[in-house]
């Protein structure tokens, strides 16, 4: 299980190899594209991470609230193909991103302002150890109806490992048997559908993908 020490000491980052397909983004690559994107921030106004997988079941952030939301314009799906992590190069797996189109129903965290740049700085290795994501602010509703700014990691659609094809029958047998140095690829996908079942939150494509996987074997036959 991925926690504040594992990222605060390096060994998350260091764990990760520099592969030809999948190159590890240096440290200052990393800084580079936080800084950027708090450029971007609209002034004044609270920062809040938008959160659609791992991030709603391990936040690792020290946060000062916590609401569900809904992400208009985008929908969940495994479309980076991935080499490191919970996969490996000879058994290849897939990782959760945010595609255009549809809405997401997830969770947000308010981030205080002195605690700030510590946790990004951790958001941002963990999520862009490899650059396979682009940060970007867009708007959500909380339940109360009210639209806040907030930040979200979606798919680069531009990256040599984005995949256009997500659908469960081609994605089901490749997480099913991805495994590597993280763990499995399917116990990524289980905790979140076990999350969005408890909630009711509905998403029928985590939901098929789930039933798939369960139905196959975990190793490659």
């Amino acid at each position: 299980m991925l926690t504040r020490e594992l990222i605060r000491s390096g060994a998350y980052l260091d764990s990760f190899q520099d592969l030809p397909e999948q190159p590890r983004w240096s440290v200052g690559q990393i800084q580079a594209s936080m800084r950027d994107t708090l450029a971007r921030r609209e002034q004044g106004t609270p920062v809040w991470v938008f959160a659609y997988g791992s991030l709603i079941w391990n936040p690792l952030l020290d946060y000062a609230e916590r609401q569900p939301a809904t992400l208009p314009g985008w929908h969940r799906s495994f479309c980076i193909r991935l080499l490191d992590g919970r996969a490996c190069r000879k058994q290849p797996g897939r990782m959760l991103a945010l595609n255009a189109g549809g809405q997401t129903e997830g969770v947000v965290y308010r981030l205080s302002e002195d605690k700030l740049q510590d946790e990004l700085w951790l958001l941002w290795v963990r999520e862009m150890v490899h650059g396979l994501y682009r940060p970007i602010w867009t708007g959500a509703q909380l339940p109360d109806g009210q639209t806040i700014q907030t930040l979200t990691f979606v798919a680069d659609t531009t990256h040599p490992l984005y995949e256009t094809d997500a659908s469960v029958a081609t994605i089901s047998p490749v997480i099913a048997c991805a495994t590597g140095h993280l763990g499995s690829n399917r116990d990524y996908l289980m905790p979140l559908e076990a999350y969005l079942t408890k909630h009711d939150i509905c998403d029928e494509y985590i939901a098929e993908l789930a039933a798939a996987v369960r139905a196959l074997p975990s190793t490659a036959s």
